[in-house]
C-alpha cells in the first residue's frame, strides 16, 4: 500500500509537473518583457550586492555561453561551431576513463574516430546477454543485461515486430523514459512498482516504445540513472537520484553525463545488431530522457533523426527569472541536482545544442517559445536542410494569439508563471504519437 501511495503521487505530479493545486493560468497583464526582479535590485547608490543569491544571480545574468549559436553563420562558420560545441559538450559530461565492450570493436573504424575520446572504447567488458525472450501480440519482447563498467550490470529491454531480421532489417529507436518511469512502463508492460488502477490512466500516454512497435518499427527501452531496476532498492523506486548525483559530481562526472554513458553503449550495440538499419537509428526522448537524446547525439553522428518530447527552453533563463520568493522565503531552484552539470552554462543551452543536430531530422512536440524555435529554423537553415526541424506547440498554444509572447522573460516569476510564459501546458505533457508517428513515415 505504501509503494502504491507514493506511485499514485509520483505519477500525478509527474503528468502535471505543477503542485497539484495549481489549476487555472496566471495573471500576467502586469508583466513586461525583461522586467528585473525587484527583490534583486541593490538598495546600494553604486549598485554593488550584498546578497550572495543576489550577487551569483548577477554573475549568472552576465554569463554568455561560448558555444552560443548565432543567427546568420555562414555554412563554414557552422560547422567550426558545432564541432566545438561537440568538444564542449564531451568535456562536460566528465566521464573517466574509456571502458567498453568487446562488441564494439565490430563497430566501424570511422565511427570509433569519430567519438570523443571519452566514449571510444578501449577496456574489454563482455558483450550483452539476452536473459529472456517471449512472444507478445505482433511483436517480441526481448531483456538484455550488459555491462558497462567493471562490476556493472544494466538492463535494456528489446521489442522486434515479427519478421524483423537480417533479410528485412528495420528503423530502430533507442526509447529514453521520462522522470521516475520505468523501462517496463514505455514498453507497456508490467514492472515492480506497476498499479493496475493507474495503469489505464496513465499508460496509454506513456507508452512510446510500445506504439513506435506496432508501427513496424524496433524499440528498445533503457531505464535513466537511479530509476527502475537501476534504483537502489524497492522503497527507491520513484527516482531517489539526490545521493548518487551527489557522489558523482564529488568524482566529477555528474547523472546526465553517467546516464547518457550507459545509453551510448547501448547504442552501440544496436549497430551491430543485424535486425537494425544501422542508417535508421533514431532516439526518442521523453521529459527527462530529452537531455541524454541531446548528449548522445551532440556526440554521436550516426544517429539519423530524433524526437524531442518536451518543451524547449534556455535552461539558464529559467534560472534567472524563476526568483520568486516562496512562502519560506527560500529562493526556488528550477530544477534537482540530477540536472546540475557543472559548466555547463559556461558552454551552452539547450537551444544550442538541439540546433547543432542539423541537418539530421528534429521533431520538438510540446513548444517553447517562438525565439528559440526561430533559433533553429535558422540553424537548420544554414545547415541545408530547412525541412529537416518540425517545431510544434502544445494545442492550447497553438494559435500565435494565445502565447503571451514576451521576450526576454521577466524575472521574478514563480514556476506556474514560467511554464505559462513559455507556452506550456503541463496538464496536458505527454508522448504526442499523434505528431511524431506521421512525421516518422515522412523521414524514413
Amino acid at each position: 500500500m505504501k509503494i502504491r501511495i507514493k506511485l499514485t503521487i509520483c505519477l500525478l505530479c509527474m503528468i502535471s509537473a505543477l503542485p497539484l493545486h495549481a489549476q487555472n493560468d496566471p495573471d500576467i497583464s502586469a508583466l513586461k518583457a525583461g522586467q528585473t526582479d525587484p527583490t534583486l535590485v541593490s538598495a546600494r547608490e553604486d549598485g554593488r550586492q550584498i546578497s550572495t543569491y543576489a550577487a551569483v544571480h548577477d554573475v549568472l545574468a552576465a554569463t554568455q555561453p561560448e558555444c552560443a549559436y548565432h543567427e546568420g553563420m555562414s555554412s563554414r562558420e557552422f560547422r567550426r561551431w558545432r564541432k566545438s560545441l561537440r568538444k564542449a559538450m564531451s568535456s562536460v559530461m566528465g566521464v573517466p576513463s574509456p571502458v567498453t565492450t568487446d562488441y564494439t570493436r565490430r563497430t566501424s573504424r570511422r565511427h570509433q574516430r569519430a567519438l570523443p575520446a571519452c566514449f571510444r572504447f578501449s577496456a574489454e567488458q563482455p558483450s550483452p546477454v539476452m536473459v529472456s525472450s517471449e512472444p507478445r501480440e505482433g511483436y517480441t519482447l526481448q531483456k538484455w543485461e550488459f555491462f558497462p563498467l567493471p562490476g556493472v550490470v544494466s538492463e535494456f529491454l528489446v521489442m522486434v515486430p515479427d519478421g524483423a531480421d537480417a533479410s528485412d532489417r528495420r528503423p530502430a529507436f533507442l526509447c529514453i523514459p521520462g522522470s521516475g518511469v520505468p523501462k517496463e512502463i514505455i514498453a507497456g508492460e508490467p514492472c515492480r512498482y506497476d498499479d493496475p488502477d493507474l495503469r489505464r490512466e496513465f499508460r496509454p500516454k506513456s507508452m512510446m516504445a510500445l506504439d513506435l512497435v506496432r508501427e513496424g518499427y524496433i524499440a528498445v527501452c533503457v531505464d535513466n540513472a537511479a530509476t527502475g531496476a537501476a534504483a537502489d532498492h524497492e522503497e527507491a523506486w520513484e527516482n531517489d537520484d539526490v545521493t548518487p548525483s551527489r557522489l558523482l559530481l564529488e568524482l566529477g562526472w555528474n547523472w546526465l553525463g553517467y546516464t547518457s554513458y550507459l545509453d551510448m553503449q547501448v547504442l552501440q550495440w544496436m549497430k551491430t545488431r543485424p535486425e537494425i538499419r544501422r542508417d535508421r537509428i533514431v532516439i526518442s526522448g521523453f521529459s527527462l530522457g530529452t537531455e541524454p537524446m541531446m548528449v548522445i547525439g551532440t556526440l554521436d553522428p550516426d544517429v539519423y533523426a530524433f524526437v524531442y518530447n518536451d518543451f524547449l527552453c534556455h535552461t539558464q533563463e529559467r534560472a534567472l527569472v524563476m526568483t520568486a520568493l516562496k512562502a519560506d522565503g527560500r529562493r526556488p531552484f528550477p530544477n534537482s541536482i540530477r540536472h546540475l552539470i557543472p559548466e555547463y552554462w559556461r558552454y551552452f543551452n539547450f537551444p544550442d545544442v538541439v540546433a547543432s543536430l542539423a541537418p539530421r531530422p528534429v521533431i520538438l512536440t510540446e513548444g517553447g517559445l517562438d525565439r528559440d524555435f526561430e533559433l533553429l529554423r535558422d540553424a537548420y537553415r544554414t545547415a541545408g536542410a530547412p525541412e529537416a526541424v518540425s517545431c510544434n506547440h502544445y494545442a492550447k498554444y497553438a494559435d500565435p494569439s494565445d502565447r503571451a509572447g514576451l521576450d526576454p522573460l521577466p524575472g521574478g516569476v514563480d514556476a506556474q508563471t514560467f511554464f505559462h510564459l513559455a507556452n506550456v501546458d503541463t496538464r496536458n505533457h505527454y508522448f504526442k504519437y499523434e505528431l511524431v508517428l506521421p512525421w516518422l513515415k515522412e523521414i524514413l
